[in-house]
């Protein structure tokens, strides 16, 4: 790792503990989640990696609904919505449960 990378990963990283630091959110349906990626130093870095992280998400299935890069701070990396596939009849396993119950 040169010079440069490793100041560019400390800058990062200072962007990320102050809260300043650029994401990729990308919010899917099927399963219902919205998905951080990043940290990133800015908003031309990290709309380079969108269409690797999009397609990563289609290739195991998703429908991708919405996806913007904005400067944030996320708690989780991951968010499932139980209550919106509960309701929507789509909860992991449910076709299995489904399957079984009948007898």
């Amino acid at each position: 790792m040169s010079l440069s990378d490793n100041v560019k990963d400390m800058f990062t990283v200072l962007l990320e503990q102050i809260g300043v630091a650029v994401w990729v959110e990308v919010v899917t349906e099927s399963p219902c989640c919205t998905y951080y990626f990043g940290p990133f130093s800015s908003f031309s870095e990290a709309e380079a990696a969108v269409s690797g992280y999009e397609e990563d998400l289609e290739g195991e299935g998703a429908v991708v609904v919405g996806l913007v890069t904005k400067r944030c701070k996320p708690e989780q990396m991951t968010i499932y919505d139980e209550a919106v596939d509960l309701k929507l009849n789509r909860a992991p396993n449910s076709a299995a449960t489904a399957t079984n119950s009948g007898g």
